[in-house]
Parts: structure tokens; C-alpha cells; sequence
């Protein structure tokens, strides 16, 4: 009996470590190939170790870690526009597949004259890499007549912020803002770095989703929010909220969930912020108001209080006239969605709402990660040289709680017009303005604090 303990123990051991290995198959596949080691453990070669004849059944047909050949060789030639930063149509058209810090992207790095240069650079790559792949790529350009000499790497906002990047970051690319840029410059050259023209000044005109169905743009937004969604390991959530900037795998694409959330919100304020005409505005207010009501039906919470937060922004919210032509079922409407948004008592509506609701569905990123970072920050994960494995229970459950959400298949309405391609692009790649003080600016040439 006593043998048979063991060898039941051996194979419990054996299986946690054959699940830990499977769910992180690909980012110790991804470690592997930056350390150049590829970890080809087999279930005989354990089993040898542990003294066990047997494995379970389910573990035997297990492949670790590795990936063949053919699938590494596919990945290895795969370059891809990362999200946003450098815009091609027919990219924005494929699904969205799951970034990993050894993919290749293009990505444009702007001088100070807002010339620029596309590189082509692992998503992973450190500064200091980055730096060398723009002073190549300068030395040989007609436009620059002098040797580039220190440069450094500088992100510019809209609004003109900047933050300088240290040699060793890596993975900058997923951290930018909705309209942030990279730049290369000199030290001497940093106070004079200016946003983009095109992020400074703006130009009023019809929206084009006077054409498109609310049901249309909220489908389409959906189908995007669960492809990123998905795309995210729940590893991500544990590495951006325990570890920062010391994690060991990068929490890449949480940041384009979290950019992607940024980016919604300040859509729909350019939306209606760009249109001259009252009733025209009034029109496009109730359509935000149904996107948002379609997404909440379709259970993506991420775009539904996305919408209702941009709704919310002070610049499109101080337009007394607009909200007053407003119908009243459609104010009522909005209050019943704010009052979802409102985060008093812990945000309890939205906690009640998430609670109501049977997975798969998309929830709302943001407040998920500061549940975890408060779990983290108030309890300690180690007492002297003890694990804390209270707090260790509510991480895991909370890790469990985000598997449900995507324990299914999210059902989608497959019915296309046919102009689904056009907002499908246009929802993938979407126009905004993130300057909170260019949007004050356009609200009030829109409706003066007089009238």
C-alpha cells in the first residue's frame, strides 16, 4: 500500500507539472529561443526520473514545450504591423493572432523633422537594439546629410508629453498611447520634439458612421474586442500586475487590450466632437448610445463601457444642446448605463451586472486589473520565508474566473451587409483624437459656454 502511495503521488506531481508546461507551452517555447534552449523533455524521459512505469493516459500523447519545425519556421516569417502604429488594410483585415516577444514587426521611428524610418524588429527587442537599427538606417538615408551621432528614444504624445527610454527597456512597442510615437533624437534635440501635424490639428467633417448600422459597427467591435481578448495568456494578467517592469514574459498583448479600450473611448468623443452640424450630432449620439446598448446585449463589456465612458468625457458631455434633442428614451437609456459605469461602492452595478451573466463573455479590463493589484498590494505573498497561500487561493480563483470567460466560443451575428469589409476596417483601425485639451477646444467652438 505504502508503494502505491508513492507511485499515485509521483503521478500527481507529474501531472501539475505536465499542465504547468502545457499552459505555458509557447512562452517557454518563446524563453527558450532568447536563451537559445529548447527545453525536449519527453513523459518516458520523466517518468524514467520519477521511477514511474506507468504515466496517466491523457499525459501520454502530451508534446512539451517544443514546436515542430514547420510551425516555428511559419512563425519565424511572419512580419507583422503592429496594431495601430504602422497601417495597412489588408493586415487590419485578418484575425488577430497572439503577439509573442520573438514576432518580427514593422514599426515607423519618427527624427525630430518628422521624417521617419520603418524598421523591422522583434516586438521583444531592447532599446538599445532599436537605437541601432535607426542609426543603420539613417546613415544610409539621402535626407540626412549628418551622421547621426547618441541618440536616444524618445515617446511623444498628441498632447506633447515625453518620456525618454532607458537603453535596457524592452518591449516598448505595446506600451505606446493611442497617438504616441517614437522618436529618435540627439539629447540636445529632446525639448524640441513636437506630436505629428496630423496629431495637432484637426479638420471638421461628416463621420462616416452616418453610413453604417449601429448593428453592423457594434458586431464588428465585438468580433475585435474577443480576437484581442483571447489572444491574451492568463499569464499577462499575473506578470503586468505582480512583476511591473521585472516580469519575466512581457504582458504584451494585455497592453493592446488595455490601448484598445483607451483607444474607444476617444473615438466617440472625435466622433462627435468633428461634427459641425446639431442634428447630425444629435443622430450620432443616439447611435453611440444603441452600439453601446448592442454590446452590453452581446455581453462585451470592454466596448460597451468604453462607449458609455466616451459619452462621458467632459468635452462631449458639456454639450447642453446636443444632449437636450436627445429623445427621452434614449436619456433614460444613458442614465441606466451610467449608473453601470458609476464606481461608487466598488463599483457594484458593474459587479452585479458581470455576476448576472453566463460566459463567454468580454469584461471590462481595466477594473480586473485593479482587482488584482489591490490583491496584491493589500496582502503580502510571503510571511518570513512562508508562502502566503491565502493570497496565492484568490489569485488562483481570480485566474480561474478569467478562464471562464472564455471557457466557450463567444456567438456572434454572422449576418453581413455588403459593406461589412468598410467597417470592419473602420472599426480595426480607427481615427481619434487622445488630446483631452484639443477635444475642450473643439467642444467649445461647437456650443460657446454662452449659449
Amino acid at each position: 500500500d505504502g508503494a502505491m502511495d508513492g507511485v499515485q503521488r509521483k503521478k500527481a506531481v507529474l501531472s501539475v507539472a505536465f499542465r504547468y508546461l502545457d499552459t505555458y507551452r509557447e512562452l517557454l517555447q518563446e524563453e527558450g529561443e532568447r536563451n537559445n534552449s529548447f527545453p525536449k523533455v519527453t513523459p518516458v524521459v520523466i517518468a524514467t526520473v520519477l521511477q514511474v512505469k506507468t504515466l496517466p493516459c491523457n499525459l501520454q500523447e502530451l508534446s512539451l514545450v517544443h514546436l515542430c519545425d514547420e510551425e516555428k519556421e511559419t512563425r519565424k516569417k511572419q512580419v507583422r504591423p503592429l496594431f495601430r502604429h504602422f497601417r495597412r488594410i489588408d493586415a487590419c483585415l485578418q484575425p488577430r493572432e497572439a503577439f509573442r516577444g520573438s514576432d518580427e514587426i514593422f514599426c515607423r521611428v519618427y527624427t525630430p523633422d518628422h521624417s521617419y524610418v520603418t524598421i523591422r524588429s522583434r516586438l521583444s527587442c531592447r532599446v538599445g537594439e532599436i537605437l541601432a537599427l535607426v542609426r543603420e538606417k539613417l546613415q544610409y538615408s539621402e535626407d540626412q546629410p549628418v551622421q547621426p551621432g547618441n541618440l536616444i528614444l524618445v515617446a511623444v504624445t498628441s498632447a506633447g508629453e515625453k518620456a525618454v527610454f532607458r537603453p535596457s527597456d524592452e518591449a516598448v512597442f505595446t506600451t505606446l498611447g493611442v497617438n504616441t510615437h517614437l522618436f529618435a533624437c540627439e539629447p540636445s534635440e529632446l525639448d524640441s520634439l513636437l506630436p505629428l501635424p496630423e496629431e495637432i490639428h484637426w479638420s471638421p467633417g461628416d463621420s462616416k458612421l452616418h453610413d453604417m448600422s449601429a448593428e453592423e459597427v457594434a458586431n464588428q467591435l465585438v468580433a475585435f474586442d474577443w480576437e484581442l481578448f483571447s489572444c491574451v495568456h492568463e499569464v499577462e494578467f499575473m506578470c503586468y500586475v505582480f512583476h511591473g517592469e521585472q516580469a519575466r514574459w512581457r504582458p504584451l498583448n494585455l497592453e493592446l487590450v488595455l490601448q484598445r479600450c483607451s483607444e474607444v473611448q476617444h473615438w466617440v468623443a472625435t466622433e462627435i466632437l468633428q461634427c459641425q452640424s446639431l442634428p447630425k450630432r444629435i443622430q450620432l449620439l443616439r447611435k453611440f448610445i444603441k452600439i453601446s446598448a448592442l454590446c452590453k446585449q452581446q455581453q462585451d463589456l470592454l466596448s460597451f463601457l468604453a462607449v458609455v465612458l466616451g459619452l462621458d468625457n467632459p468635452a462631449v458631455n458639456r454639450l447642453r444642446l446636443t444632449w437636450e434633442g436627445l429623445p427621452g428614451k434614449f436619456k433614460k437609456q444613458f442614465q441606466q448605463f451610467e449608473s453601470i459605469a458609476d464606481p461608487s461602492r466598488n463599483h457594484k452595478s458593474y459587479r452585479d451586472l458581470i455576476t448576472s451573466l453566463r460566459p463567454p463573455l468580454i469584461p471590462f479590463t481595466p477594473l480586473l486589473l485593479k482587482d488584482l493589484t489591490f490583491l496584491h498590494e493589500s496582502c503580502k505573498t510571503f510571511h518570513g520565508e512562508l508562502v502566503n497561500f491565502e493570497k496565492m487561493h484568490k489569485v488562483a480563483e481570480m485566474v480561474r474566473t478569467i478562464r471562464r470567460y472564455r471557457s466557450s466560443q463567444l456567438a456572434m451575428d454572422t449576418e453581413t451587409s455588403p459593406s461589412h469589409l468598410q467597417t470592419k476596417a473602420y472599426v480595426r483601425q480607427l481615427q481619434v483624437i487622445d488630446n483631452q485639451n484639443l477635444l475642450f477646444e473643439m467642444s467649445c467652438k461647437l456650443e460657446p459656454k454662452d449659449t
